[in-house]
């Protein structure tokens, strides 16, 4: 992936869960590592957790963490981690806490001052509620970043993805690209599906993934 185009911070998003989501994202800090940038993930919310050295941890914040050339502290790599794998809000409900977009944003701008870059991983798709009036999108507004769309390239995919993009251009938040993440093998004329979207999106991928196995 050419890096040189994206912006400095950015939000990475996707048509659904389950899309690749922490492999694009992965991929996207150990590109801006090799330029020598410092660089760190962060992952503000992550369902899906087990008890390893005294905290709960995420396999997902996990990856981003190793992939980091920057040693942040947990709580502001990762504000809030539930150990049941369900939706956000659901498990914040259940933990008696309420998922805050001012503290995401304050342990963002920590993090903005330890590295050159943050990538920012988010959970599901766009529309993903973290408590009773806030989604996925407004913390992307809260943050004031680019969302940068993994399409998971399967059945389905133009659908979500030209959702994703209606939303984005909605609430006016700025899209600094998209990539393209194969997650079924078997997919049926991949290539037409890719040209659908390219042209639809009016932009090619920036990045075309193949299968890999088990999306993350």
């Amino acid at each position: 992936m050419d890096t040189a185009s994206l912006p400095r911070h950015l939000f990475v998003t996707g048509t659904d869960t389950g899309v690749g989501k922490t492999t694009v994202t992965e991929h996207l800090i150990q590109q801006f590592v090799a330029q020598g940038l410092k660089v760190v993930g962060m992952k503000p919310v992550a369902s899906g957790c087990e008890w390893l050295d005294g905290r709960w941890q995420n396999e997902d914040v996990m990856r981003l963490t190793a992939a980091s050339n920057v040693q942040a502290p947990p709580e502001l790599v990762n504000p809030y981690c539930f150990q049941p794998a369900i939706a956000p809000h659901l498990a914040a409900i259940a933990a008696g806490v309420e998922i805050r977009l001012d503290v995401i944003q304050s342990a963002f701008a920590a993090l903005s001052g330890m590295a050159d870059v943050v990538i920012v991983e988010g959970a599901g798709g766009l529309l993903v509620p973290l408590n009773a009036t806030h989604s996925i999108a407004d913390l992307v507004q809260a943050l004031l970043i680019p969302a940068l769309v993994v399409v998971g390239m399967r059945l389905g995919c133009i659908n979500h993805a030209l959702l994703t993009a209606q939303l984005l251009q909605q609430r006016q938040i700025a899209c600094c690209g998209w990539v393209a993440n194969q997650i079924d093998p078997h997919m049926a004329m991949q290539d037409e599906n890719l040209q659908t979207l390219t042209d639809w999106l009016q932009q090619p991928p920036l990045l075309h993934l193949p299968y890999q196995g088990r999306p993350a």
